[in-house]
This record gives structure tokens, sequence and C-alpha cells, in this order.
């Protein structure tokens, strides 16, 4: 059958006035709606759409265009729209709210569930094939991940402040940790970025960097200067002297950082640094 709760592609196979009936490749007699109204312009039988399986408010499977905030094996920082006895509701990107059952939310959690207020949960598939999200993460994380190398990019969530620095979820399947002195602007809880493997210890647990290291980093940063500098006409009042917020404001790196980029496109010839700032040269 079609993986509920996540991307499908699947095959039109007939077109009615309630909408375009989906084939399940894993299922052939069974048949996903994607309702009228959801149905791409040009859409024909035989044309394969992209789509979200999911059960709607009925428990039927059903299909839409509409792209949640995550699916299935994924953590998203998703808000609480409404409390019953049953659990808190969220607000995921579709009509239909997801349900976070009381059962999976530590106690700790439990009287921080509000109206208005967010959560860090992961969506996962019950026993009866319904979607729903969890608020223990530690069940769905392993702290040991020996396939990374130094220099991987990956994908971060933030999940909150450490005595150390800010705890991390590495690819929606690992933790990981971003060290104070890595940090150079402000984390909040939630917030999805890229980031790089800066080391792999030997326990398997990673320290994360939000820049590329080496040279990756300072060619990365190099060509972000530049095309800063294009879209200023050239030329910009900020030179390796300016205050660390200034740079920072301008082009998201650290003091150190910017130094060092700003070395290499001198030595390359790529800018000149004068009394007032840098300028760029036209190379063509």
């Amino acid at each position: 059958m079609s993986d509920i709760g996540r991307y499908n592609t699947l095959k039109v196979r007939r077109i009615a006035s309630k909408g375009a009936y989906l084939h399940d490749d894993n299922n052939g007699e069974r048949e996903i709606l994607l309702p009228a109204r959801l149905v791409p312009r040009g859409t024909a039988v035989g044309s394969e759409l992209t789509v979200f399986v999911y059960l709607n408010n009925e428990g039927l499977i059903t299909a839409t265009t509409v792209k949640p905030l995550a699916q299935v094996g994924e953590f998203a920082y998703l808000k609480i729209v409404s409390v019953n006895d049953t659990g808190a509701f969220l607000s995921w990107g579709l009509a239909k709210d997801l349900l976070l059952p009381y059962s999976e939310v530590p106690q700790n959690l439990k009287p921080h569930l509000e109206p208005g207020k967010s959560i860090l949960v992961r969506v996962f598939q019950d026993e009866h094939e319904r979607i729903a999200a969890s608020a223990r993460l530690a069940d769905f994380l392993d702290n040991e991940a020996h396939t990374y190398r130094e220099g991987d990019a990956v994908v971060i969530i933030v999940d909150g402040p450490t005595d150390l620095g800010q705890r991390v979820i590495v690819d929606h399947r690992y933790w990981g940790l971003i060290h104070n002195n890595e940090i150079f602007r402000p984390l909040h809880k939630g917030e999805k970025l890229n980031g790089y493997i800066k080391t792999v210890r030997q326990d398997g647990k990673l320290n994360i960097a939000l820049q590329a290291p080496g040279r990756a980093k300072i060619d990365d940063i190099a060509q972000g200067i530049l095309n800063t500098l294009a879209k200023h006409g050239g030329f910009m009042a900020v030179s390796d002297k300016s205050p660390p917020e200034q740079i920072y404001q301008l082009f998201g790196v650290s003091k150190k950082v910017f130094k060092q980029a700003l070395g290499s496109l001198y030595k390359e010839r790529f800018i000149v640094i004068e009394k007032d700032g840098i300028r760029s040269i036209d190379k063509s």
C-alpha cells in the first residue's frame, strides 16, 4: 500500500466530479481520491502526481497536494491550536489538525500544553495507521552516529540550550550538539537550518558546526561576500576592522571567519581593501 503520512508519486487512474482517483501501486484494487479542488490544472488519466497520503476525518485514505510541515519520521515545531481530554491538537499545514496524545507527552511538559504555544514533536504512525505526534523525542533519536564524516552537510533542528551549547536534532535521526563557541547568533527552539559535522566523537556523538569546516568554509563565505558586494554596487564601507556585530549583520559570520575569507579574496585579487571599505575588482 502507499505510504500513509508520506509523499507518494501516484498515477491518475480516472477522473470524476469528486476529483482524481489515483492508483495505489501496492494495492491494485484500491484507489486514492485527490479532491477536485486540489487537482492541478492539466491533469489527465495517466498523469503522475506527487501527493501527501493520509487518513481524513472519516478515517478514509486520501491524498492532498498541500504540503504539511512534517511527514512521518520527521520532527517539527508546531503550534497548539486546542487541548481536550485526549491531548493537544497541532497545526501542521493540513485542514485536519495533528493529535498529540497525552500518552506521548512527558510529564514535565503536560502543564505547558496551552493553545498558542508551540512544541517540538516527531510525527509518527500508530498501530491503526493513524498519523499522530509525540513529544517523547528521545524515543526516536540515537546518540550514536558513526556513519558521518567531518564536513558532511546535515539538516538540524534546534531543541534547546545546555550548559555546553545548543542541543540539536540531526537529519531527523540523531542528537547533536553545537558548542557555544560555534554560535554567533541567537538560536531558537524549533529552528531548522543547515549545519555541518564538526567531529564524530569516539562514543558516536555528533558535534555540529553552523559553517562548513576548512577551505570549504572560506570559499563559501568568500563567495557570499562577493555576492553581497555586487548587491551594493561593488563597494561596502566594511573591513576586517569593523565591529563583529556589523560583520555578522551583513554576512552572518564571525569576525574571525570574515577576516579569513577577506584575506583569501584579496590574495586572489577579487577585491581591493581601501581606506573606507572593500571594493570588488571587475574580472571581466
